[in-house]
């Protein structure tokens, strides 16, 4: 993300949520529609506006750059909203999103695929987004770390005991479109195969694999 911003000075950091990916060597003005959300940032980062991607409240050409993490599945009008980063933003946008074709690659496909469809079906795919941002876009996969903080499923892709704990799996909003009963055959399934050493067996070696080649992918688009 900090490459894809190159040396912009000012950022419009859109859906930022408590702030987890601004950079503080740099101008962020924060716009998040959630006031729980808006209430979880910390005081050293600036706060958020109360706007949505589709509505932004600034002039055209306000900022040299814009983000957004992990937001744009959630946005009503795709379109409209990479449209508004565009009008309000000279130099590139960064959007770190999930490739849908690729969520597949992760062992939690095996336990609860119900999870991975909630998710397929929400994440845009790339080739939308790289169209809709312009010619000169460009796509980079970005590889997930084993001590990864953030509460995405494929965080846990080497530490799968902590997807057995509710507050882990709540902190990825596609669990709540998944079925109790297809849950709680995920946690009696996991647990079990903890227990007796299966899923060592089969995925043992991501305990200690630095990183993970998963669904994470950087979109890039610059206006020329």
């Amino acid at each position: 993300m900090h490459d894809a911003l190159g040396d912009a000075r000012t950022v419009l950091n859109v859906g930022a949520g408590a702030g987890s990916y601004e950079s503080a060597d740099r101008d962020v003005t924060p716009v998040e529609p959630s006031a729980r959300m808006r209430a979880q940032r910390p005081p050293g980062l600036a706060p958020a506006i109360d706007a949505t991607a589709e509505r932004l409240p600034f002039p055209d050409n306000s900022f040299d750059a814009a983000m957004t993490t992990f937001s744009v599945h959630q946005w009503t009008e795709l379109d409209a909203g990479l449209a508004e980063l565009r009008r309000v933003t000279r130099g590139p946008i960064a959007v770190l999103t999930a490739d849908p074709l690729l969520l597949r690659r992760f062992w939690l496909d095996e336990y609860c695929p119900e999870v991975l469809d909630a998710e397929a079906r929400r994440y845009p795919t790339v080739e939308h987004l790289t169209a809709a941002l312009g010619d000169h876009t460009t796509v980079h996969p970005v590889p997930i770390p084993l001590d990864c903080v953030d509460g995405f499923n494929e965080a846990y892709y080497g530490r799968p005991e902590a997807l057995l704990d509710p507050a882990a799996r709540l902190s990825c909003s596609a669990w709540s479109f998944v079925e109790p009963q297809a849950v709680a055959r995920f946690t009696t399934t996991l647990g079990r195969d903890l227990a007796d050493g299966t899923w060592d067996t089969r995925h043992g070696h991501l305990r200690t694999q630095p990183t993970f080649d998963g669904s994470l992918v950087l979109v890039v688009g610059r206006s020329r």
